[in-house]
């Protein structure tokens, strides 16, 4: 069938300038491989990266592998030398592990077994500028793990070990207990997630809303807490200039670091969470992580997409004031099938957000309330938003109907939007277990699909809305529920 509102808007899209000339956010230099150190490819989580793609090649033809690691793994990170370092989280007692992989046959070279914490305290990390894993582990501990050749032994092997140990019990615990409890004794609140900061810090937010800057030259912890029973599900997303975009399920928050290291809320936006979770989202609320972009310094503005019942739609900030000023909404797909799980993409002007309404997680973190309805057809489809030069709002340059099951990114290096397509055997918008998943480039400028590439097929190939990542040598490195999938040029 010809999607009538794509061809509408392709006259629009096609007198655009690509994407490859619009600036992306300054590389942080705490953390490594600028595009692939974080889960959402930097600490503004614009979900593009330099690096150009398996298709980025004179050759329109890749091959891929799927490596069984017995884990899901959402977080693959890759090293400067081209090593990715994954997280996953182990099918059996569902604890964390590292594993670094050997870049050009993806086997696990080496691995690392942590403390079982919550489902997104296992997911959440980043490498830092000595390309070591950093995440915060089930006890509350902020880890740093190494992946090296160990030259100690007769027998020369890789190892991976933790090289820097900090407690965040006392932080994130304090605010929490009951008058003479300890908070050694207490799990009253856990990290949800990390990030590092433009200022030798590095940030985490726990679940139920408490914000916390580490400074690594003093050991100094500050922290914040934001209103009184809101919880964060997400991840966040930091600036170099000291500011830091936190939703939580009920408010979007602007936290700025001022000149004595003491956190503060620069601006709070309430927006509509919805009175229900959706099915296809784990939490109540936005599902996305908050993305800071912009024409020229990668941070002019900041967004999310809110959880209205019947239509999400996406909102768009300005940074540079003190009290929120909205400059776009702009509502998503179709009425009654509309939402998503996933930070968007944003660059310069322009927003790329895929809906991940009616996806069928097989586990959603304990204590979220049940979908309405409990299930729904995995519907489908992305969507370009730019905004006006003038800031006076913004329009839909083109949707189309392509089922992402992997957050997409954007390569500013080949000009390509890479996902993961699936597929139902029966071309049903239903999803089973033995649906197909296919490795997909498409024109950001159009929304047209270039390329795909058939990657695997039923439970254990599932990218369950994951986040790959390219590395150094265009290999794009995507995680699923068994493991491991690794795409590169033939």
């Amino acid at each position: 069938m010809i999607n009538k509102k794509l061809i509408l808007t392709l006259s629009i899209a096609v007198s655009l300038p690509t994407f490859a000339l619009e600036p992306r956010p300054t590389p942080n230099p705490n953390v490594g491989l600028d595009g692939a150190a974080t889960m959402h490819s930097d600490t503004y989580s614009s979900d593009t990266t330099p690096l150009a793609g398996p298709w980025g090649a004179d050759s329109n033809r890749v091959k891929s592998k799927s490596i069984s690691l017995a884990a899901a793994c959402p977080t693959s990170l890759i090293r400067s030398d081209g090593h990715p370092l994954v997280l996953c989280t182990n099918m059996f007692g569902l604890n964390p592990v590292v594993h670094i992989l050997n870049k050009k046959s993806g086997l696990s070279m080496a691995k690392l077994n942590l403390p079982a914490g919550s489902l997104l305290g296992g997911v959440y990390a980043y490498l830092d500028n000595q390309d070591r894993l950093v995440m915060v582990d089930g006890k509350h501990n902020l880890v740093r793990v190494k992946a090296y050749w160990d030259t100690s032994r007769i027998i020369k092997r890789w190892k991976v070990s933790i090289d820097e140990s900090v407690s965040l019990t006392e932080a994130v615990n304090t605010h929490c207990t009951n008058d003479g409890e300890s908070y050694l004794e207490s799990n009253c609140d856990s990290v949800v997630s990390i990030n590092a900061g433009g200022l030798n810090d590095v940030w985490f937010v726990t679940k139920q809303g408490l914000v916390g800057s580490y400074d690594t030259e003093t050991a100094v912890i500050k922290t914040l807490k934001l209103a009184a029973g809101e919880e964060v599900h997400n991840s966040f997303s930091n600036t170099l200039t000291g500011q830091a975009g936190i939703a939580t399920n009920e408010a979007l928050y602007l936290i700025a670091l001022d000149e004595e290291g003491e956190l503060n809320i620069q601006w709070r936006a309430k927006y509509d969470s919805g009175s229900h979770r959706k099915p296809g989202q784990l939490s109540k609320g936005t599902g996305a992580t908050p993305t800071f972009f912009g024409p020229e310094t990668g941070s002019e503005y900041l967004m999310i997409t809110d959880n209205n019942d019947f239509q999400t739609s996406l909102l768009v900030y300005k940074t540079d004031v003190d009290q929120a000023e909205l400059i776009c909404k702009y509502p998503l797909f179709e009425e009654g099938t509309s939402g998503t799980e996933n930070s968007a993409i944003g660059i310069g002007r322009s927003v790329i957000v895929a809906s991940t309404y009616g996806y069928p997680y097989p586990k959603v973190p304990d204590g979220v309330p049940a979908a309405v309805p409990e299930k729904a057809n995995f519907s489908g489809g992305m969507i370009r938003i730019d905004l006006y030069d003038d800031e006076s709002g913004c329009s839909e340059v083109w949707q189309n109907d392509l089922r992402s099951s992997a957050v997409p990114k954007l390569s500013t290096a080949d000009n390509m939007i890479y996902t993961v397509e699936r597929r139902n055997v029966m071309n049903s918008p239903k999803a089973t277990l033995v649906d197909s998943f296919y490795f997909t480039a498409l024109n950001p400028d159009t929304g047209i699909t270039l390329y795909q590439k058939y990657i695997g097929g039923g439970f254990f190939s599932d990218t369950l809305q994951m986040a790959g990542n390219i590395g150094p040598d265009q290999v794009y490195w995507q995680g699923t529920v068994g493991g491991m999938i690794r795409i590169s040029p033939r």
